[in-house]
């Protein structure tokens, strides 16, 4: 004999609430709308800010991938790629310190090192290369774009297209840090020259440079699974590079 609906002993199951999942075109236009107020603000703001806002605005692009159904594997987090995406990136590190010492020996590619911007004390450079590059950019990037983006476009438009989407806004986003490059980098300005004209002509390079660039990180991206692999690379060149000068700017 059947219960009665209502007996105490009758058990209703509650009702499973499902999160709706949000609009991948939604989630992809406020990942771009965050990414552009945070480099509006970032050059404007004092240093510390924006090694403290870096990683908060990398876990709101987190929770906007998540919301959109993306998985962990998705965005290159994967636990069983951590291996195969270190080994990527230790071996992209290597690859770029070799090349800089080689450059650095130069002297016709040595002074593309000298950047004022890292004409700097050691410990200021130490802390420059191993920790605002990595917390401050690395981390921040490598989540945006080849974490979130990727994830996001890949998932609904495949790898090509989310290759493309991805390094098209990558090379975009560096059109703020590439305004004052000509004035900042003696190199540079005795190639392009000063005004207007050489800063467009530098922005237009940085942006092609930048978004090539953002192809190779997708595609160790794609190759390794992992956001280790990209983070590698993409460290080398910038942290790296940081410790080149400095060495540079030291010896005179």
């Amino acid at each position: 004999m059947k219960p009665f609906p209502h007996s105490p002993h009758t058990f209703v199951p509650a009702a499973t609430v499902v999160p709706r999942r949000w609009h991948p075109a939604a989630v992809l236009g406020a990942a771009v709308l965050l990414l552009a107020a945070f480099t509006a603000t970032h050059y404007a703001a004092p240093k510390p800010v924006p090694v403290i806002a870096a990683p908060l605005v990398a876990v709101a692009l987190l929770v906007l991938a998540r919301r959109a159904g993306l998985t962990w594997d998705d965005l290159g987090l994967g636990r069983l790629s951590w291996r195969r995406g270190a080994a990527y990136g230790l071996t992209a590190v290597a690859a770029v310190a070799t090349v800089y010492a080689m450059a650095a020996v130069l002297p016709v590619t040595r002074a593309a090192f000298l950047d004022v911007r890292y004409h700097l004390p050691t410990a200021s450079a130490l802390v420059t290369a191993f920790v605002i590059i990595p917390v401050g950019t690395v981390l921040l990037e490598e989540i945006a774009f080849r974490g979130v983006i990727l994830g996001l476009v890949r998932r609904h438009r495949g790898a090509v297209w989310a290759t493309v989407v991805s390094s098209v806004l990558f090379g975009l986003w560096h059109i703020v840090p590439s305004l004052r490059l000509n004035e900042t980098n003696p190199a540079v300005e005795a190639v392009v020259g000063s005004g207007i004209g050489a800063r467009v002509v530098v922005i237009a390079a940085v942006v092609g440079f930048t978004a090539l660039a953002g192809v190779l990180f997708c595609e160790l991206r794609h190759r390794s699974g992992s956001l280790l692999a990209a983070a590698g690379l993409h460290w080398a060149t910038n942290g790296l590079g940081v410790v080149v000068a400095t060495v540079l700017w030291a010896a005179g």
